[in-house]
Parts: C-alpha cells; sequence; structure tokens
C-alpha cells in the first residue's frame, strides 16, 4: 500500500507541474517540465532550513524507492515501446545508414571518450571513481533524447530528413547505450569474465537476444491484434506486449530495451497498418503518447526530488559543468566520424553536424539510468553530474535549437 501512496504522490507533483508549465510558462512540456522541477527541488532545500522535519519526511519516502528496479526494469521499457509505436519504417528506410550509424558508432565513441574524460577529470579533482565506473556514465549519458525538440525544429523549418536522423537515432541508440550500460554494469559486478570474448559474449546475448525476442513480440502482438476488431482489448494486447516481453527478457538475460525498440516498431508499423482499424490506431498512437508524456514527467519529479538524498558538493559541481564541455564536443566529434561514411551516400553539410550536435539532448532516458546505478559504484556522485547535464541540455539547448536551426 505504501507504494501506491508514494506513487499517488508522484502523479499528484506530476500533473502540477504540466498543469503550471500550459497554463502560465507554455514552454515545450519536457522543458517546462524540467524548469519548475528545478524549482521546486530549490524550494524544498530551502524550506528543509527552516523546517528539517519537512525534508526529514521526504527523505524517509524517497529512500523506500527501489530506484533500479522501478526504473531499468520497470520505466524504461514503456518509454522505449512508446517512442519506436511513432516512427514509420519509410522513414527510417530513407535515412537507415545515418541511423545505424549513429546509434552504433557513435554511442561506442562517445562512452569511450566521455568515460576516460570524466575518469580522470574526476580523480584531478581528488574525486576517486574507477574506469569502470566512469564508463558506466559515459554509457548513460551518450543516449540523445530529443524528442522534445522536435517541435521546435518543425517550426524552425528543418528538413524531414534531418528530424528523421533524429528521431531515428535517438531511438536506436537508447537501446544500444542501454545495452552498453547494462553489459558495463555487469562488467563492474566481482568475479565476472572481463576478458574480451566475456565482453563480446555478453553483449552478444544482450543485444541479439533483446533483438530476436522484440521479433516474436512484435509478430505475436500483431496476430492477436489483426484476429479482432476491439481497440479496448487491442491497446490491452500492446500493453501486455510489453509487460509480460519485458518480464521475460529479465529473466532470460536478454535486452529488454531492444526488444521494446523492435517490437514497437513491428506494433507501430506492420501492426497498425494491417491489424488495426484507423479507430484502433488512433487510440493505440494516443494512450502510448500518455504513457511517455506521464512517465517522462514523473522522471523529471524524481530527480528533483532524488537531489535532498544524495550527497554532492561544489567540487561535483564544477566538474559536471566542465563535462558539458567535454559532452557537447565529444558529441560533434561522435556525429562527425560517421558522416564520413554518410557522405559518400548522401549529403552532410556542416550545419547539419551542428544542428545534430545541439539537438542532440539528454533527457528522460540518461536519469533513469543514472538513478538505477547502486549506491555502491558512486550513485550520488553520477546522478548529481547527470542532473546538471540534463538540465543544461534541456534548458539552454532545447531552448535554442530554433535559433541555431534557423541561423
Amino acid at each position: 500500500m505504501e507504494f501506491f501512496h508514494l506513487f499517488s504522490i508522484l502523479i499528484v507533483l506530476s500533473a502540477a507541474f504540466a498543469y503550471i508549465n500550459f497554463r502560465f510558462l507554455k514552454l515545450p512540456n519536457a522543458i517546462g517540465l524540467m524548469l519548475v522541477s528545478l524549482l521546486f527541488s530549490f524550494l524544498i532545500l530551502i524550506t528543509g532550513n527552516y523546517f528539517p522535519e519537512v525534508k526529514t519526511v521526504i527523505e524517509h519516502r524517497l529512500n523506500e524507492i527501489n530506484f533500479s528496479e522501478l526504473l531499468l526494469e520497470g520505466m524504461l521499457s514503456f518509454m522505449l515501446f512508446a517512442g519506436a509505436i511513432h516512427i514509420k519504417y519509410a522513414d527510417l528506410k530513407s535515412e537507415k545508414l545515418s541511423i545505424m550509424l549513429f546509434s552504433t558508432i557513435s554511442v561506442v565513441l562517445s562512452t569511450v571518450i566521455i568515460g576516460y574524460a570524466s575518469f580522470y577529470l574526476l580523480n584531478a579533482f581528488g574525486l576517486e571513481v574507477s574506469l569502470i565506473n566512469a564508463m558506466l556514465f559515459g554509457s548513460l549519458i551518450s543516449p540523445t533524447d530529443p524528442i522534445a525538440v522536435l517541435s521546435i525544429l518543425k517550426s524552425a523549418g528543418v528538413s524531414k530528413s534531418l528530424e528523421t536522423k533524429i528521431a531515428g537515432e535517438s531511438l536506436f541508440n537508447d537501446g544500444v547505450a542501454v545495452v552498453v550500460f547494462i553489459t558495463i554494469l555487469q562488467l563492474s559486478k566481482p568475479d565476472v569474465d572481463t576478458s574480451f570474448i566475456g565482453v563480446l559474449s555478453l553483449f552478444g546475448q544482450e543485444a541479439i537476444g533483446g533483438i530476436l525476442l522484440g521479433l516474436v513480440l512484435g509478430w505475436t502482438g500483431y496476430k492477436l491484434v489483426a484476429s479482432i476488431d476491439h481497440y479496448q482489448v487491442e491497446v490491452l494486447v500492446t500493453l501486455a506486449v510489453v509487460m509480460g516481453g519485458y518480464t521475460f527478457a529479465h529473466y532470460t538475460h536478454v535486452s529488454g530495451p531492444l526488444a521494446m525498440v523492435v517490437a514497437g516498431l513491428i506494433t507501430g508499423n506492420h501492426g497498425k497498418a494491417y491489424g488495426m482499424s484507423k479507430i484502433t490506431a488512433e487510440y493505440v498512437d494516443k494512450f502510448w503518447e500518455l504513457i511517455d508524456e506521464i512517465l517522462n514527467a514523473i522522471l523529471f519529479v524524481l530527480i528533483g526530488l532524488e537531489l535532498l538524498i544524495i550527497e554532492t558538493s561544489k567540487t561535483i559541481f564544477i566538474v559536471s559543468f566542465i563535462l558539458i564541455g567535454v559532452i557537447l564536443i565529444t558529441r560533434y566529434i561522435s556525429v562527425y566520424i560517421p558522416s564520413i561514411f554518410i557522405r559518400l551516400k548522401e549529403q552532410m553539410t556542416k550545419k547539419t553536424l551542428v544542428i545534430l550536435t545541439w539537438g542532440g539532448l539528454r533527457g528522460g532516458i540518461s536519469i533513469a539510468l543514472a538513478l538505477s546505478i547502486p549506491i555502491s559504484l558512486n550513485r550520488d556522485i553520477w546522478v548529481t553530474i547527470t542532473y546538471v547535464v540534463v538540465c543544461f541540455s534541456i534548458l539552454v539547448q532545447g531552448m535554442t535549437i530554433a535559433k541555431v536551426a534557423k541561423s
């Protein structure tokens, strides 16, 4: 029953923040929610100085939440499926080379560069972290989450090709980055085979197994919805695909996130086109769009509240701001190198690279992964840095990407 009350409070706060943004701030949802959550967390911190019992109660409640279980094994599956269900095969096909390279080579490059940079930087400032822990941060901060800025890019008049690159890259690099993150998390445990073959085997099991499971889930879901015409039941089937599929992935040790991306693509394309009526497809779209909005709102509230219970310092904040510059430079490098190969087949201008760099926002996925890190692996440090990077990404980059696109 305690979990129900905690979840109720999160929903109430999320609704309140969303209302404040829509009614008064009128900013894009992710930007507005981040801003209100940031102000709310500062308000609680100030209140806690005058009324310590308020902060004590909130800290006690937050400590009852198992963030790893809630985020990595729960919310993440819904968020990835919700993102995948709105991507069209035709769009992906037209940009398949750039999406494939940006979501694989870019993620790996970014993970390694940011991992090494954060390792040396943190240790130089007297914050002792291991290289494997730093790589964990590199993997969680590498996936971009620019869905919040797509509407801004549309208003800025960017091409459909660029929109597809950003949305497609975001979708697949989320899945790939989560596999990399889980692989590194497993390797950080004692008595694990860290040889090249061992790492490759673990990664292969997660990635290939996840893709195969996603194909089975997507096809099974399609056959089920195609056999009936009842939108309530068909929406329920898509929900079962996500919840049942992710649970199965957990027990078979394959990548649930990749399975959700593949299942979402099949459901959003083959399922809608050949298995659903127009009314059902509309309900499915709206249902998953709402789920995505709610979960992102809850994530921003959670990260704001989490600041109350993590141990941080001025040094960590200084390192965080330095890492913002490192991450932006790394983002440019990680899209520039694959673009060399892409230019052989299609046009890739300097302006496109700048927009891809500045429009590569970090958001919900990074927050979810940071909160799921065990306390023993310096979670407080990584959560603080992630929060600063995501705040800058959404508030500064998100608010200025339209000007960058129009320049």
